[in-house]
């Protein structure tokens, strides 16, 4: 059985796909205390790529059920305060190393994390 992470301030991973690179960071929150995250206050539960909120970044539902899709089968929607930066590559290039990065920085929280999103082509 894979031991949990050590706690941290925060899980970071990388996500590639084509050319785009997404380096994503899973900030810890604490119950009911607004961190700040680049000089930015922000709430658990909070995706932030490129310094705009993901619903501006990715405007589409498809975009949503994507980058919501690792953090649903992991049980961590609203879990963590999520910080992505994306270059290179087209919007669904950078959307799905995105997804890719979430799903591995979910299994850096916890190794049992890995049969959840494994099946489903997450990782």
């Amino acid at each position: 059985m894979p031991k949990k992470a050590k706690s941290l301030t925060y899980y970071e991973a990388i996500g590639r796909r084509k050319s785009a690179v997404a380096r994503v960071r899973l900030h810890l929150a604490v119950k009911g205390i607004d961190a700040k995250v680049s000089d930015v206050k922000m709430a658990k539960g909070d995706i932030i790529v490129n310094k705009l909120p993901v619903t501006e970044y990715f405007t589409d539902q498809v975009g949503k059920l994507l980058y919501e899709g690792p953090l649903k089968l992991t049980d961590s929607l609203g879990r963590f305060i999520i910080t992505v930066m994306v270059q290179g590559g087209g919007k669904r290039g950078q959307l799905d190393a995105m997804v890719l990065g979430i799903s591995r920085a979910l299994l850096k929280v916890d190794g049992d994390n890995r049969k959840k999103l494994k099946p489903h082509g997450l990782l």
